[in-house]
């Protein structure tokens, strides 16, 4: 399916106020609210709308501290593979997981409460992930820049 110009406008506001209403929807991208809900059912079946979320403050939850942990494989055979990727999705605390080009293997986002939170974590869950033969962490000092808006 193509997009159009009304269709990425639907996407552009709903990914900053995914709450408007349909009505507020609709006279903000100029459509009638029947046609403007038609649309953004189509969008979602299509899935160019995967969901709806709240985006939660990590900060205020007392999960400050972001690490990005490389991890780098004993093995690429897809049974390593597919151990490390099912375990990896159980862990709470990391909120990304990405399969890399280049010197790691897997990228992971996780989130902790401090760097004593963060051992813990890597105690419990990390160390004990799979074939995992390096692992390398970075904490990130400040977040300069952050979305989760995807062109359009």
């Amino acid at each position: 399916m193509d997009l159009d110009a009304t269709d990425r406008r639907i996407l552009t506001v709903l990914q900053k106020e995914g709450r408007i209403t349909n009505q507020e929807l609709s006279e903000r991208v100029n459509l009638s609210p029947s046609a403007c809900h038609r649309r953004v059912q189509r969008l979602e079946e299509e899935g160019f709308i995967a969901g709806y979320v709240a985006l939660l403050n990590a900060r205020r939850l007392g999960r400050p501290t972001t690490v990005f942990v490389e991890i780098t494989l004993s093995g690429q055979a897809d049974e390593v593979l597919e151990a490390f990727e099912r375990e990896v999705a159980r862990v709470p605390d990391i909120l990304e997981c990405h399969l890399m080009a280049g010197t790691a293997d897997y990228l992971l986002k996780v989130v902790a409460q401090d760097t004593e939170d963060f051992a813990r974590i890597h105690r419990q869950y990390l160390a004990r992930l799979p074939g995992v033969a390096q692992m390398h962490s970075s904490f990130a000092l400040r977040t300069v820049f952050k979305t989760t808006a995807v062109p359009v």
